[in-house]
């Protein structure tokens, strides 16, 4: 079982940006899989399980694709929308789509969502 937050390459984020937008999309979507799966919720937290994963999606219309594909295979997921925050140049304090949570869930079901995308590292 693992939990997946795929993040957006094209923003300029620092690498404690980039973990505080990766943190938001892992609790969210397992606060979205508690609704949607709640046994699938409760198995994450038992001994096979709490792995996660962060992984760099290349842009906006990536992410938007996997969210619908994620949400079409009843995969919990979570959009992140960052607000309020400014730091030049990609935050404005506008309201902007930061990373996507998904899971939890088994390698193999979201294989098809992740192969193509490349861990942060």
């Amino acid at each position: 079982m693992r939990l997946y937050a795929i993040v957006r390459g094209d923003l300029v984020m620092p690498p404690g940006k980039l973990a505080a937008q990766a943190g938001h999309a892992f609790l969210e979507a397992y606060l979205a899989a508690q609704v949607l799966r709640p046994t699938t919720a409760a198995d994450y937290l038992g001994p096979s399980g709490r792995t996660k994963v962060t992984l760099r999606a290349p842009g906006l219309e990536v992410l938007l694709r996997l969210a619908r594909d994620a949400e079409e295979a009843e995969i919990p997921c979570a959009l992140i929308i960052d607000e309020g925050h400014v730091l030049p140049p990609s935050f404005d304090g506008s309201p902007i789509v930061t990373a996507l949570g998904l899971g939890p869930a088994r390698r193999s079901e979201v294989r098809h969502l992740t192969d193509r995308l490349a861990l942060v590292r």
